[in-house]
């Protein structure tokens, strides 16, 4: 085939050596062949470049931006019409199915789904309550708040959301980001009341944040957390998180309000030298070693997962009989002490918006809502996966939100779906979302009758139910994964765990998104170039890296770049590479032949260019200039419709001779006159 090829261009190069333009060349094959059917497909040739070149003009970014409002309004009309032909109790209902989904599975609702749903839900609770409870000490609120926080939200979502399995309530890494970011601003051992009205505010604005990514369809803002730097930031804080619990676990009165990692190994340092309680070490070790021995029994004997939910319950109930029958309260053991009973009191008047720090909260309340939305989101689509239903993302943004902004109004701190008792949740066997209703309605019981009884629970315990929920955030097999995968994503993964380990919180999160848009910069600038041969036997062509064995036509270079944009960051890059190519390929060809052979044809494949600026048609100018001085041809390939329209526009199709085709094979017929 390579000497077949190598013929025909030898022939042609002699009849073609200076060709100017697409049409002579089309002649010029016609003629030399003698033949009807070569002049008509010279002709076909020819109808079909005009096809690009007489394109319409394309739609305008505003006319896009125009249409795509008038379709969505075109969407919401349509439905609206067809709401008006229904009868009215219809109407009602399909308005109440769209804003509250409940409305629709409920129908459907049946008895033995309740049964399900009910045992479901008290499980959930009985790991709920404990961890609730844990998750409030590591925001710096009094505990009562973790149990409030599980009550009114998963209410909400359970009438607005439309995950059947996702359990909502406190989470770890949302309690530290609060704890970390706002005690910077009030301290919570100083001014307790301020702070709590801090925390507050901050989940009011983060609701607010969240429900305007649902109604706004902005859900692409969470995608600025890739997956990658999800993994390191989530690995990260479980250490933090750890770590802090060590003032519970070793009963330490005094402590860093510092988040990395050498701030708290110094403070227990200072404090293992100083003072710390031996009773309560070995009571929270004591428990957390039944903790994390029947999470293992119950991976290793999946009809026991009952036994890892309910351990945590179990660790409250038995260490608070211990502390209250032995009295080891009066001997170093931290407790409790007074948890406010009761439902949620209102705090709408708690909300302090006339705040010195309103801006910052509101920052903090950015990071919180898209850190909480990130997590719910990839929880919710996980098990909706293995279920087999589709999960409505603005839908559940919106739910989120609008859970956060009633939580705030009822002493409620940020919320979210959390991975570990989603899983529970799971097991037990939820069928709906009423799984959340039995749960919430399980707390307030809880909140009513045993806050009084939970007042010789120790610390330690809440530090060890804790510790026991964070190797779940530490997934070293999705980070091995990454690293296999793609290295620049597993580098945003390092940047935000050590960011967090050695930083603080903010920096972690700064440091993933800073090396995730790099990244896209990187790829923007240096794009790869493909030098592309036909496949034998084919009309295709492809990477000759990708396939070696494709087959190169003698006189031809064929170039694709791999970016969807030609613009000011990569057109010089672009243009550099290609005539260096070019550049090293005539040398070589010089090397081997003594010059009978050259180089006079460089085809750019533009399918993967979706647009171009002036930046980007200034580099082709260049490209075309500095080719025709070493006596090379420049001919374009399947130019997508902005790009054909800017390029007429800028009058480079006339520069070029009008050499514009929609395939390679018909540039190769028009260049040489023949199919090769």
């Amino acid at each position: 085939m390579k000497e077949r090829d190598s013929e025909s261009f030898e022939a042609l190069s002699q009849v073609l050596p200076n060709t100017s333009n697409a049409t002579h060349m089309i002649q010029m094959a016609m003629v030399n062949s003698g033949s009807s059917a070569a002049a008509q497909a010279g002709q076909d040739q020819l109808d079909r470049s005009k096809w690009l070149l007489d394109c319409p003009e394309p739609p305008s970014p505003w006319h896009e931006l125009k249409s795509q409002v008038m379709d969505s309004f075109r969407t919401k009309a349509k439905r609206f019409k067809s709401l008006r032909k229904q009868p009215l109790p219809k109407r009602i209902l399909s308005i109440l199915q769209a804003v509250f989904p409940i409305f629709g599975w409920g129908r459907n609702y049946k008895l033995t789904m309740f049964k399900n749903d009910v045992m479901a839900g008290l499980t959930l609770a009985s790991l709920c309550i404990p961890q609730s409870i844990g998750y409030a000490t590591l925001a710096k609120l009094d505990p009562q708040y973790g149990l409030y926080t599980s009550v009114v939200p998963p209410l909400i979502y359970a009438l607005m959301g439309t995950s059947r399995e996702i359990a909502i309530g406190p989470v770890a890494v949302v309690s530290l980001l609060i704890s970390s970011m706002l005690q910077k601003l009030i301290d919570p051992e100083i001014d307790p009341l301020g702070y709590k009205k801090l925390v507050l505010t901050t989940t009011f604005f983060a609701g607010i944040f969240q429900a305007s990514f649902g109604l706004f369809r902005l859900g692409f803002l969470v995608d600025f957390l890739s997956h990658a730097a999800i993994v390191g930031f989530m690995g990260g804080a479980a250490i933090v998180i750890g770590l802090q619990q060590l003032k519970g676990l070793l009963g330490i009165t005094n402590f860093t309000t510092n988040t990395d990692i050498i701030s708290v190994l110094r403070a227990v340092w200072r404090s293992c030298q100083q003072q710390w309680s031996p009773h309560t070490f070995i009571l929270g070790c004591s428990f957390l070693s039944f903790i994390l021995i029947t999470r293992f029994i119950g991976k290793k004997n999946k009809k026991l997962f009952w036994l890892p939910a309910i351990a945590p319950l179990i660790a409250v109930v038995v260490s608070t009989l211990m502390v209250f029958l032995t009295k080891a309260d009066e001997h170093g053991v931290k407790t409790v002490r007074h948890i406010k009973g009761g439902l949620n009191p209102i705090s709408i008047h708690d909300l302090d918006f006339n705040t010195p720090h309103l801006g910052q909260i509101a920052k903090i309340g950015l990071i919180v809502a898209l850190v909480a939305l990130t997590e719910a989101i990839a929880v919710g689509r996980s098990f909706a996966g293995i279920k087999g239903y589709k999960l409505d993302g603005n839908k559940e943004m919106v739910a989120i939100g609008f859970m956060n902004v009633l939580g705030s109004f009822t002493s409620c701190y940020a919320a979210t779906g959390s991975f570990s008792r989603t899983a529970v949740n799971f097991a037990a066997g939820c069928e709906t979302a009423m799984s959340n209703i039995v749960m919430a309605v399980t707390v307030f019981v809880a909140l009513e009758c045993l806050t009084r009884l939970l007042y010789y629970t120790p610390i330690a315990i809440l530090a060890s139910i804790i510790l026991s929920a964070l190797p779940g955030l530490i997934d070293i097999n999705a980070a091995i994964h990454i690293w296999k995968i793609d290295k620049f994503d597993f580098l945003a993964l390092i940047g935000a765990f050590f960011g967090v380990l050695f930083g603080s919180v903010e920096i972690g999160l700064l440091a993933a998104v800073v090396i995730s848009f790099a990244k896209i910069i990187v790829i923007s600038i240096r794009p790869g170039i493909e030098t592309l041969g036909r496949m034998p036997g084919t009309d295709s062509f492809a990477d000759t890296d990708q396939y070696p064995m494709t087959v190169k036509t003698p006189g031809v270079l064929i170039f694709r770049v791999k970016s969807a944009l030609l613009c000011f960051a990569n057109a010089s890059s672009i243009e550099e590479r290609i005539m260096g190519w070019v550049n090293e390929e005539e040398d070589e060809e010089n090397t081997k032949s003594n010059a009978s052979r050259k180089i006079l044809f460089v085809i750019l494949d533009m399918s993967n260019l979706i647009n171009v600026d002036t930046s980007g048609i200034a580099a082709l100018v260049e490209l075309h200039n500095n080719l025709i001085q070493t006596g090379v041809e420049l001919v374009i390939v399947n130019p997508k419709w902005q790009v054909i329209h800017k390029l007429t526009q800028a009058k480079f199709v006339n520069k070029i001779g009008g050499k514009v085709y929609l395939t390679i094979g018909e540039a190769l017929d028009a260049c040489f006159g023949l199919k090769v």
